[in-house]
């Protein structure tokens, strides 16, 4: 199937639609980009160099060609498991802030993307664990309707919260005024609360 220049969808769009108003040509700029807290990576890192370590020592050591195989083999697998899997997951686990939506890449072999607008996000919260206060990380819950995303542990989750809640204000501010001029009326407030665990 081929692909469709963007510009020619607009037009498609426009043409089915009319063209947008005025206030909806406000760029999207990126506010943010993060991972999850790099804390994760302690243990696949200690295991990496365990592996390693131990594969070295054993591995052409052992008195039979069988054994020296299989410790490898094992090596491999541990290090694939428990230390590589791990890294690759926190690399594409990714979570994208722009002035107008959030957006979370995830998956290594299956790509999965998913993403929020500020219109819709109705109440921000967040949730932090002891040892997530440790490191100054947390979850954030938005909330849509009955429905909530979860960006999970965040770094400077407090930081990164106060700048979506001010996001989500702006966009609220903004969609007010363009229904106000359509003659319609915005929903309810949005609210911001912390919860530490």
């Amino acid at each position: 199937m081929p692909t469709r220049n963007p510009q020619s969808l607009t037009s498609e769009v426009e043409s089915v639609l009319g063209p947008a108003p005025a206030d909806y040509g406000q760029q999207e700029v990126v506010v943010l980009r993060f991972r999850r807290h790099g804390r994760r990576l302690v243990l696949p890192v200690l295991v990496l160099i365990g592996v390693a370590a131990a594969a070295g020592y054993w591995v052409g050591a052992l008195p039979q060609g069988w054994m020296n195989l299989a410790a490898a083999g094992g090596a491999i697998a541990v290090a694939l498991l428990l230390g590589l899997f791990p890294v690759l997951g926190w690399l594409t686990y990714r979570t994208t802030v722009t002035t107008r939506r959030v957006i979370q890449h995830q998956g290594v072999f299956s790509r999965h993307r998913s993403e929020v607008s500020f219109v819709r996000i109705r109440e921000v919260r967040t949730r932090r664990t002891v040892m997530q206060r440790m490191f100054r990380a947390g979850d954030v819950d938005l909330f849509v309707g009955a429905e909530r995303t979860t960006i999970p542990d965040v770094p400077g989750v407090l930081a990164a919260a106060d700048a979506l809640q001010e996001l989500v204000e702006r966009n609220y501010a903004h969609a007010s005024r363009v229904e106000r001029r359509f003659g319609q009326r915005p929903d309810s407030n949005v609210t911001f609360t912390h919860q530490d665990a």
